[in-house]
């Protein structure tokens, strides 16, 4: 399970540095894309194939399943840790989550998510607010 937040630096070509604690969950290579709240979401190759069976059988003749698709695997990228533990991340994806230096990584159970340290901040602190509504909702959901 991935779980935790980290922060790292960004360096100038764009490679971050994968918590160590990620590094086996994700395995050799992995893929990231656009995710949602203006982030970057990494899936493991497993998880990947899974969301990906998901994704193709939505409805073709639905215009918002089509929207989906096409922004998630238009952003997605194989990759690929380096020697020394980081990634690449293409100036596509960078620009998307606004990804400069301060990069906050985090895990979320079957997917690491990168945010900038600013979007990451202003996006706990609403959260917090309204942590127990959230809880509240969840809890009808059966959890």
């Amino acid at each position: 399970m991935l779980m935790g937040e980290y922060i790292h630096s960004m360096d100038g070509k764009g490679r971050v540095i994968i918590p160590a604690k990620f590094r086996k969950e994700l395995g050799d290579e992995f893929v990231a894309t656009r995710g949602l709240d203006d982030c970057l979401f990494i899936y493991p190759m497993d998880e990947w194939k899974i969301l990906e069976q998901k994704l193709k059988s939505l409805p073709l003749t639905r215009k918002d399943a089509r929207a989906f698709v096409r922004f998630f695997f238009s952003g997605a990228t194989e990759c690929q840790l380096d020697k020394q533990g980081r990634i690449s991340i293409p100036s596509n994806l960078r620009n998307y989550a606004q990804l400069e230096k301060e990069t906050v990584i985090i895990g979320v159970s079957n997917r690491v998510e990168l945010w900038s340290k600013q979007k990451w901040d202003s996006y706990l602190s609403e959260a917090e607010e309204s942590y127990e509504d959230i809880a509240e909702t969840i809890e009808e959901l059966g959890i």
